[in-house]
């Protein structure tokens, strides 16, 4: 079985074909998928398809890239986190690409997640683009390492994840590892030690080799397992078997929900 650390079925490209997405989920042996919060307007969309679905869970959060939307607060953040489907806090974190001024209410918004995934005892999904340095250092001001979680989508050097595992996180690669030219990724993608390692689709984006450029879906995480295997030297079964069991320790909740 595998598992997607990291999609977005409620999003247009997917969400008026769930039904045939989990159809290929199993025919593909992916037994499970976290499907992940972006904003609390719509969140309701997420918390619909892992009440739907067993074999679907939930996060809550605020993406850092999304504006004039409401902002939460650290109360609201447990709340919600309440719901029986949802494991994590996020997909929370910082980027400077799309908001290149590094603004304060961004990193403030941060910092939020992270005392809500404190006081709520539930692991962070943390996204960075071109902010690792704040993002570590927020991560290690505000005390990450006790509830650990996920660097979702990971296309850092590995320094920058190293720096992450010391904090207790582990790290998940999309099909970017697919690439030819993700050379960084692909570095990754060796190093990391085996028990910290997720692979993810970012659905509906990201699609892997041999379906790039096109529509994403969490079925095509088995080509990110291969790929990984493929460059370890290691078999698909034992990716597919470690990466799985690394996220059932990291959401030791999810296995029961999963199965009802």
């Amino acid at each position: 079985m595998l598992v997607d650390s990291h999609c977005h079925l409620d999003f247009p490209q997917l969400a008026d074909d769930v039904e045939q997405v989990i159809g290929l989920m199993r025919a593909n042996d992916v037994g499970c998928a976290l499907c992940i919060g972006v904003s609390l307007e719509g969140l309701g969309r997420v918390l619909q398809l892992a009440e739907a679905w067993p074999m679907l869970l939930a996060t809550v959060g605020v993406h850092p890239e999304e504006t004039g939307v409401r902002e939460p607060t650290v109360d609201e953040l447990v709340e919600l986190a309440g719901h029986r489907r949802v494991v994590a806090i996020g997909e929370t974190g910082l980027d400077y690409y799309w908001h290149k001024d590094a603004p304060e209410w961004q990193r403030e918004r941060f910092r939020t997640h992270i005392r809500a995934a404190r006081a709520a005892g539930k692991p962070l999904v943390v996204h960075t683009r071109e902010a690792a340095a704040d993002t570590l250092r927020l991560m290690a001001e505000e005390g990450a390492a006790e509830v650990g979680g996920i660097m979702h989508c990971f296309t850092e050097s590995w320094p920058v994840a190293e720096a992450a595992l010391d904090l207790g996180f582990h790290i998940s690669l999309s099909g970017i590892v697919t690439f030819r030219k993700a050379v960084t990724v692909r570095d990754v993608a060796l190093r990391v030690p085996l028990d910290r390692l997720l692979v993810e689709t970012d659905s509906p984006y990201l699609a892997p080799v041999p379906y790039r450029g096109k529509t994403n879906q969490p079925a095509y995480v088995r080509h990110v397992a291969e790929e990984v295997a493929r460059l370890r030297g290691l078999s698909y079964q034992q990716i597919a078997d470690a990466t799985t069991a690394n996220f059932f320790n990291l959401f030791p909740e999810a296995r029961t929900k999963v199965a009802q």
